[in-house]
């Protein structure tokens, strides 16, 4: 334990130590906010508003609230991802960098090892997707607030498993790679296509039918679905008070992936919590295997 605890410390230290990478990681939700709310805001607003019936009009604060919900949405279930992939490049750095060899000389286990750059870069990660959670929430309270108490615990705790899969899926993935360019490489990557893929940017229900199979097999799809149900669940329930039929309630949620389908069946969100703790634990397990095989093998 006396191990961990001082590898935890050194991983996080030369992480924050990074003045570039910290920054650019801290600073990056930001600039995706605005950018979202500059150039996306009205695209949503225009959808959500030719969704509702004929003559129907929404008040402008339950519509910054829809339009708001979503943006932020998306904007946290591609940050717990992306930021998990840059606080885990300290790892791929020690390979570069040759330090991997010294640590893995030193009477360290492969396992004490391995698990002190997950928890170090998950606790890198969880730090500043909670400042930008708490950034969200601010831009949601000064535009239209709907969300409960409840809401934004649930919002919360679904940040902390994006980035336990974030972290999880970053270190499988780095374990493979050795050196800056692949870095570089893997984090553009990343940051250009995690988007899409998980129906942050395009909801899912947009795509081609075959696509929309082939995407409800991705854990990140859930999560991305988990965040919008919570980021938009009160401002939803308020439309129904307002007087909007249930079904176009349905509809808009179907339309923007708050309900995700399994080969047409329609998922609860306990599955969906189901699916990413099991990814994440195996992820992790796999992780973890391949630094013992490693081991053994030198």
């Amino acid at each position: 334990m006396k191990t961990l605890v001082i590898m935890l410390k050194r991983n996080i230290k030369l992480f924050f130590k990074d003045k570039g990478m910290f920054f650019t990681s801290l600073i990056t939700p930001a600039i995706l906010l605005v950018l979202y709310a500059t150039f996306l805001a009205k695209v949503y607003k225009d959808a959500f508003v030719s969704s509702l019936p004929v003559g129907f009009v929404l008040d402008e604060g339950i519509m910054n609230g829809l339009v708001g919900g979503q943006l932020i949405s998306s904007l946290l279930a591609v940050s717990c991802i992306t930021v998990a992939f840059c606080s885990n490049f300290l790892m791929v750095q020690d390979k570069a960098n040759g330090t991997i060899k010294d640590l893995r000389i030193a009477p360290v286990k492969s396992s004490i090892l391995s698990v002190s750059y997950y928890i170090a870069s998950f606790t890198s990660t969880l730090i500043i997707c909670l400042i930008a959670t708490v950034i969200c929430l601010a831009y949601i309270g000064i535009i239209g607030w709907y969300m409960s108490f409840v809401d934004v615990l649930l919002l919360v705790l679904d940040v902390v498993i994006l980035s336990l899969f974030g972290t999880a899926l970053s270190s499988v993935i780095n374990y493979f790679l050795s050196t800056q360019g692949q870095i570089s490489a893997v984090g553009s990557i990343v940051s250009s296509c995690y988007g899409f893929i998980c129906g942050a940017y395009m909801p899912i229900s947009s795509f081609a039918t075959g696509l929309q199979k082939v995407i409800s097999f991705l854990p990140g799809t859930y999560g991305t679905a988990l965040v919008r149900n919570h980021a938009m669940n009160g401002v939803l329930k308020e439309m129904e008070k307002e007087g909007v039929p249930s079904q176009v309630v349905e509809s808009i949620k179907d339309s923007i992936d708050c309900n995700i389908y399994f080969f047409d069946n329609k998922v609860d969100i306990s599955s969906m919590y189901i699916i990413l703790v099991v990814t994440v634990a195996l992820l992790v397990g796999g992780y973890i295997a391949l630094n013992m095989v490693k081991k053994k093998q030198k």
